[in-house]
Order: C-alpha cells, then structure tokens, then sequence
C-alpha cells in the first residue's frame, strides 16, 4: 500500500496474496464465534485487515462495520498498479464508516473509488457518503490523539524524574534536537542527519553546542531495505562525529536499542526541538507526545528545576508527508527531501524567541489535549452508530461472489409494478401523461438494431391515439435518429439529447434551449484521442452534446478507460458551462441545467398551464438519467403540476437502487406493460404477404394470437 520507488518494489505474488485474504478469513471466522449482529459494532483497524469486512458482510448482511486506516491511502496513480486494486476498494465499501487520519488520504480514496468503481460521493452536513448498491458508506477524517492519562503517568514517574536529571547533566550546557523514529526506509533518518550536518556546517557558532539525539526504535522487519538503511545512518552518525566531534562533544547521539518508556519521556521533556523527518508514514504521534511531555507535570517540574508557572515552551520540524502535519499549525512543515530546507528549519526552531515558541506550544498543546485518543474513539462510535441506524429499514439481498461480494440494499416499498395495479389506476383516470426512456427501455440495451421493433411503434401508436393521453419519448438519442427511428409515431412527444430539444408531435417544430456550447471545441479532441485509444468505442456528436461510447469495446478496458476519461474531462471543465456524466456504456458532456427531469418539468407544468394537469404521471427508464425524471415527477405532487391526488409510477428496468418505487425486469416487461394499457379492442396490421387482415377483440382471442 505505501508508494514505493522502482527500485524497492518488488512483482506482485499472488501466494502472499492468498495467505493474507487467508488470514483475514480466520480473524473472520474468530469474530463471527463471538459477535451478535443484532447489537454489536464491529471495528477493524489497519491494511493488515482490508478484505475482512467482505467475509463479515457476507455472513451478516446487517452488520455493523466500522474500519479505521491508521496507513497512508496510495493515490490513484499508484494503486491503480495493484493487481487487486477492486478487491480490496470493495472489501473496504462492505463497512458502513470508513475512517481516515487526514483529507488527503480519504481524498485519494474516494479518487480510486470514482475512477475504478466508476462510484461518486456527495457531502451532506458535513458528512461525505459514497452511494454503493443502495447503501451510503460515510468518510470520517478525524486524526487519532494519543493517551494522555497514560502519558501523564509516566511523567510522575520516579524514574522519569531520576533519568531526567541524568539528561540534563550529561548534556549541560547544549541544545538537544530529538528524533524517535523506527530503523525504516520511510522514515527519513539518513536525510534528518545529513541536514544537521548541514546546519553544523553553515552556522559553526553552533558546533559543541548542539546535539542530535536520534533514539531508533527496533526494525520491524529484517529485509535488505532495512539493512541498508541501518548501514547508511551508522556511517553518516560517524562521518558527523568525526568531523565535528571532539574529546567532549559528540554531535549525533545513536540509541539503536529498545529504550524504555522512562527514558523516552526523559529525552522528550528537555528537547528544545523535536523533528520527525519521514519520506511517507502514517499519522506518527512522536509530536503529540512530545507536546505533552513539554507541558510536564508538577514530578516532573522539580525533578527539572522548573517553577510551575514557569511558561512552557516546545519546536516541531515536521515533515509535510505524516499525517499529524495539518493539525499541527505551529509546526515548521519540510520537504525532507529538501537537505537545506530542513537544515534551515532546524535552525529556526533552535533561534526562535521564546516568547514565539511559548505561543506555539500552547496551542498545540490545546489541541492534543482536547483531541486524545477517547475523543477520538467516541467520535468515531458515534458516527458509526449513526451510519448504521437505518440497517433494518431496508431490504437487503447479497450479490456477487468471492471477494466482490456486496450487498443491495432497497426500500421495502420498492416493489415489481403490476400490470393489473397499473391498468386499474389507468382506467380511474382521464388525463394521462407517460414518460419513457429509449435505449434498455423501450428497445433492449444489446440489441444491434437501435430502431423500435414493429410491436413498440404499435403500442406507442395506440397510447398516442388516446386524446387523454400526452406520450413522450425522452433519450439522449440526437433529434435526427429520434425522428427516424419514430417517424410512423406521429402524435409521439419527442425528447432528444437529455431534452435540449423538445417537440410535441411530428409536425410541431423542435424547441432547443440556448446554451454556450463553447467547451465543445475543448472536448472533442480529447475524445477522439480515447477513441483512437479504445478499440470498438466510438465518439456520437449531437447538436448540444458529445458523447463517448464504450459498449463494444472490451469491457474491462472500456470501464478503465470511461473513467480516466470522466476525470480527464472534469479537470479540464472545471470552470466551463457544462456537466460531465457517466452513464452505461457511455462517458457524456452536456450543457448545465439540461437534463430528463427537465424534461418532466416543462411538460407537466405546460399541460398544468393549458388546464390538462395529468392525474396519472408514468415514467420508466434504466439509466442514471433517468433517475432526474424520477426525482422531477415525485416533487410535482407537492406543486401546483399536478392535482391533489394523481397515480405517480416512476419505474426502473431491473432490480437496483433507485429514486423509482417500481422496477419491471426488462423491456419485454415494459412493453408487456405498455400492452396492457392499449384499448382492449385493437386493429391487428396487415401481415407481410397475406391476403387477409383481422379484427379481433383480446377478450376472445387465442392466447397464440394476443401475443402477434
């Protein structure tokens, strides 16, 4: 998971992939002996655990999951690289609150997310969600604190005391610059002591004065980084203390074993400055507990000889790459790759007036105090039981196998429309008003032949025929394959390209909204450039937008490529008039303000106007597109659109999470609907090559013949 360079990375080896989704598995196995579903919350902490959520969910669809990663999140660029980039995305989505210590780190997140899940995220009163099959994921960004109560104790320590006064006598006379910091090669120690060379350097005033005191916590790991990274701080320490060091000064003092808490607490409390130099780690809490220890305690004052109204004073040089740096304003934040910079911060930490150092400490020192460790884990179980308090208020089904394993989630009202129920609420009415999407509605998503099927132009026809009935067909299809495809529907509303234009029948005119459509200059060769790259995608160019389709094209491919284009067009039209859109198989760019629920909008109120407001809305789709012509026709009941008490059907073409109240399994069931909305008695069209044609009444027809 930590970005690292070429040269340290190693080929992914999918037996150590498996050994750790196998240990997930037994920490899985060991919490569901134990857990009750019903009541208990569960937290999970760290990447050592990120596929666990999955195998909890799986067995519990319920369950109430909270993870917190106390890691670096990779950005996109660098995760992207990982063969098991979605599995571990949707291990992490199975929980209901994901945390993280700082905004960059969820931002990275939610970036893989939007570009390999194709998933957006919207924030609402402070809280950001993620909408995943039904269910919202919530973002926490809350830097962990540390133990003060544990802390504090160890500074009343007797042998705290008793080693501080060891301290300051052996460095009587000196400044003390502290690093504690593990033998890692993210941690940046080799660079922290080649900047105090630097600085010994530069300013000579300050050699034999000045130490460096790196205490360097055991490896975790004993692989060849570490070694070299060992060999490399013991040979710059020496190079440093030969140069610089004399029979009484030694500049860099190396504590390369475990050192006990006392000690540590000791060192901290008479440090002038603390740095903690790391390339890349986590939230690093050595300046939190370096603050504290500053602060001292009433043990620790005397053991000192500090008086307790003595102000308090402490410097932190910190590197821009940990995740403590944004809580900690008073900080000098570094580039550690920049040996001068922090040289020079090292500097500034030592020289700065107490009265500026007293002030910094004081406010950094609110903040750790305030934001300890129980704060922390309160504030998390509180958002957590919050995320999870509507988990019974939805039907829940489980899809997918292995570790893309995930859980729907729908509102126990949404329900297959009835043709029956439909039909009755059809025949109660007398003003009618039916929206329908296109593509994957009316004419299935997979078929070759985008033009409607003979039945369809039947069934539109004798909706249409009905005077009480206003039909309209509303798609992000251009005006000019509308047109052609529908032309024998002569009294069919037409929708084109989200409703940027709009005609009422075959012989009205299209109505077209104005908008500057500028940005198409800006977009338009950058999807060509996709389209050059993506084998079987093509780019559609309307009037109002253009339109990059992927649906021939290999599908894994294709998804990749969809969203690097999606990010690559919204950077690019940040600042211009237009909306960039994913939908299926499709990457869209189209004017602001322009969509299918304005399309709703402006016909409802336009009949509502001529005194033919509909007492019976209809409107079916399956795209994300739709959803806006759903949302449009719900919120018309509360306006003057509609009357008091009208049947509202928003329908959606298959099972998924949606605004719709009704879903239908495919467009065989929409037509299968549409059918039974048709007057019972009904002209059956001359069959190609007969001598004959019929008419029949459903009532008495054969079953063979109702279906022609």
């Amino acid at each position: 998971m930590l970005p690292m360079c070429t040269d340290h990375g190693d080929r992914f080896d999918r037996q150590l992939w498996q050994a750790y989704v196998s240990a997930n598995k037994v920490f899985a196995d060991k919490v569901m002996e134990i857990a009750n579903p019903e009541d208990d919350f569960i937290w999970i902490h760290d990447y050592h655990l990120m596929v666990l959520p999955t195998f909890l969910r799986k067995r519990y669809n319920r369950v109430k999951l909270g993870f917190f990663l106390h890691s670096p999140f990779p950005s996109s660029e660098i995760y992207r690289t990982l063969p098991v980039r979605d599995e571990i995305l949707k291990g992490l989505l199975n929980s209901d609150l994901i945390g993280f210590h700082t905004f960059d780190y969820a931002r990275h997140f939610l970036s893989c997310c939007g570009r390999m899940l194709g998933l957006d995220y919207e924030s609402k009163r402070g809280h950001i969600g993620l909408d995943y099959f039904g269910r919202t994921v919530y973002i926490k960004i809350l830097p962990v604190g540390i133990h003060m109560g544990r802390l504090e104790s160890v500074l009343n320590l007797p042998s705290t005391c008793n080693k501080v006064k060891e301290i300051q006598e052996q460095f009587k006379g000196k400044k003390v610059i502290l690093g504690v910091d593990d033998m890692d090669i993210f941690k940046g120690i080799s660079l922290k002591l080649l900047a105090f060379e630097q600085l010994l350097e530069q300013q000579k005033e300050l050699q034999g004065k000045l130490v460096l005191v790196q205490i360097v916590n055991p490896a975790r790991s004993s692989g060849k980084d570490v070694q070299e990274a060992k060999k490399e701080t013991y040979l710059t320490a020496k190079r440093i203390n030969e140069v610089y060091g004399c029979a009484d000064y030694e500049p860099v003092i190396l504590i390369d074993r475990p050192a006990p808490r006392d000690e540590k607490t000791a060192y901290y409390a008479i440090a002038e400055c603390c740095i903690v130099n790391a390339v890349r780690d986590g939230m690093n809490l050595v300046p939190y507990k370096y603050i504290v220890c500053r602060q001292g305690s009433s043990s620790m004052d005397q053991a000192m000889g500090i008086k307790p109204d003595c102000p308090r004073t402490s410097m932190l040089v910190v590197s821009e790459f940990i995740g403590c740096s944004p809580s900690l304003s008073g900080a000098i934040r570094v580039n550690p790759w920049d040996i001068d910079a922090v040289a020079e911060a090292m500097n500034t930490a030592i020289t700065m007036p107490d009265a500026e150092k007293q002030l910094r400490h004081e406010k950094h020192y609110r903040y750790v105090s305030s934001h300890d460790v129980a704060y922390w884990a309160r504030s998390f179980m509180q958002d957590l039981e919050r995320a999870c308090k509507d988990h019974y208020d939805k039907r829940c089904w489980g899809i997918g196998l292995g570790l893309g394993f995930r859980v729907l989630s729908l509102s126990p009202s949404f329900r297959k429309l009835s043709v029956d129920h439909i039909v009755s609420a059809y025949k109660r009415t007398s003003r009618r008003a039916i929206f329908l999407d296109y593509d994957g509605t009316v004419v299935s998503q997979s078929s070759m032949v985008k033009s409607p099927s003979s039945e369809v132009v039947n069934v539109l026809n004798a909706l249409c025929n009905d005077p009480n009935n206003t039909v309209f067909i509303v798609s992000g299809r251009g005006r000019s394959s509308l047109s052609d495809w529908l032309a024998p529907c002569e009294k069919l509303g037409l929708a084109a390209e989200h409703g940027f234009f709009l005609r009422w029948d075959k012989t009205s005119e299209w109505e077209s909204l104005a908008a500057d459509l500028d940005w198409k200059e800006i977009v338009e060769p950058i999807m060509k450039l996709y389209t050059e790259a993506t084998d079987g995608s093509s780019m559609e160019v309307k009037d109002s937008a253009l339109v990059w389709h992927h649906q021939d094209a290999d599908p894994d491919f294709g998804s990749c490529q969809a969203k690097e284009l999606l990010d690559h067009l919204e950077n690019v039209l940040a600042n211009e008039p237009a909306v960039v859109r994913r939908g299926q198989h499709i990457v869209e760019v189209k004017p602001q303000g322009v969509t299918k629920g304005s399309v709703a909008e402006k016909v409802l109120s336009t009949l509502a106007s001529n005194g033919r407001a509909p007492d019976f809305v209809v409107c079916i789709g399956d795209d994300r597109s739709d959803e806006d012509m759903f949302e449009s026709i719900l919120n018309a009941v509360s306006s003057s659109s509609l009357p008091a008490v009208p049947e509202i059907f928003a329908c959606t073409v298959g099972q998924k999470p949606s605004k719709a109240k009704y879903y239908l399994d495919d467009t065989g069931d929409v037509v299968r609907l549409l059918r039974g909305l048709m007057p019972r008695t009904r002209n059956l069209e001359t069959v190609p090559n007969s001598r004959f044609h019929l008419t029949v009444s459903s009532d008495k027809c054969p079953r063979w013949a109702v279906d022609l």
